[in-house]
């Protein structure tokens, strides 16, 4: 056991589950570790801090990254905990952490004592995107596990090399089914690790929205507008598009349109994979297509230390930071729950909000 050191939070972000779990809180479904209450907050947990005792700012790495396994459930818990349970939030004038948990900045960054709003902006988002290196890492891995037989036989090669071709045929026609930022990320590192892939974003947002043109311009993804689409009109331009069906099908709406697109009305394939990044609804198939097309699904929002570490070094010269947007500080303390309900998370909001929680390191309080 670490003694915990201090550090002053600088800039923080929200995320969507810390939402989910304030509302299950208010309706009394969290149990008695967590204090009772209607508008109990979940205390944040992505952001940047000032690390006085060795001059830096961190990463905070509240979940994850302790051990070999990354799966933040265990088979005793009563609930989800969400692998928070024994960290404290980042909504703090000063916090202690264990100080394993201050990741680095990269190197360049390293003797900065003031944080650029735009760099902050970027690294806000190292705990999302560090799910998304994870995620990629096992859809090569079960890619490479469930076509590199067929590849092997049909090329009549060796077990490497048919593994190598599985794994960038497995991102030959890429669905990402939503649009946040947890697609985005996804979709960023499939085009950073397979820039030959195809992938098609599929939303209800216009074109003209910030986060389609972001799609199109940074990831070279192409757009489907699903609004106004039954289920079975979205999977027929799904595969018009491609001229074939998916090999890969991201489900990240938060929404069960997904798994129907994908499994009822056809959209995903033969040897086709469905990767589940949502978090809420159920997914349901029909066994007798699902089996003869040879079809998998799996889902793991986790990441690692390294996986974090990854993360900070790609967001630092990334674009992410023109995804976000801030709320003033004294608006979200004096009513967090009215700030949560109508600003952070209102149908207007932007695709990522965060505040400047100690403006004395920062760099500049508007860009």
């Amino acid at each position: 056991m670490k003694e915990g050191v201090e550090a002053i939070p600088v800039f923080c972000g929200f995320c969507g589950t810390d939402f989910a779990l304030m509302k299950m809180g208010a309706n009394g479904e969290l149990d008695n570790k967590f204090p009772t209450g209607e508008t109990r907050l979940i205390n944040g947990h992505e952001g940047v801090v000032w690390y006085p005792a060795e001059n830096r700012f961190a990463i905070v790495l509240i979940r994850g990254g302790d051990s070999f396994d990354p799966t933040r459930f265990t088979e005793d818990e009563d609930y989800f905990e969400y692998g928070c349970d024994r960290a404290d939030g980042l909504f703090a004038d000063r916090n202690y952490f264990n100080p394993d948990m201050l990741l680095h900045l990269p190197a360049e960054y390293e003797g900065m004592t003031k944080l650029p709003v735009s760099l902050a902006k970027r690294l806000v988002f190292s705990d999302p995107y560090a799910c998304a290196i994870f995620q990629h890492e096992r859809m090569c891995d079960i890619g490479a596990a469930q076509n590199f037989r067929v590849v092997m036989a049909r090329e009549k090669c060796t077990p490497d090399k048919a593994m190598e071709i599985a794994v960038e045929e497995t991102f030959k026609n890429t669905v990402i089914y939503g649009l946040g930022t947890t697609g985005l990320f996804i979709g960023d590192q499939i085009r950073r690790n397979h820039p030959e892939a195809n992938i098609l974003f599929v939303a209800r947002s216009g074109e003209e929205s910030t986060k389609v043109q972001f799609a199109r311009k940074h990831i070279r993804a192409d757009y489907l507008c699903a609004s106004g689409l039954d289920d079975k009109a979205a999977a027929e331009k799904i595969k018009a598009h491609f001229g074939a069906s998916a090999t890969m099908f991201v489900g990240t709406s938060g929404a069960a349109v997904e798994h129907r697109v994908a499994f009822e009305h056809g959209a995903l394939g033969c040897n086709g994979i469905y990767d589940s990044f949502s978090l809420g609804p159920q997914v349901t198939f029909d066994t007798m297509p699902f089996g003869f097309k040879n079809q998998v699904i799996f889902s793991s929002i986790n990441f690692t230390q390294k996986h974090m570490e990854e993360a900070i070094a790609i967001l630092a010269n990334s674009h992410f930071d023109e995804l976000v947007e801030l709320i003033d500080k004294d608006t979200f303390i004096a009513d967090p729950m009215d700030a949560y309900n109508n600003h952070i998370y209102s149908k207007a909001a932007p695709l990522k909000t965060a505040v400047i929680w100690n403006a004395k390191y920062m760099d500049g309080e508007k860009e």
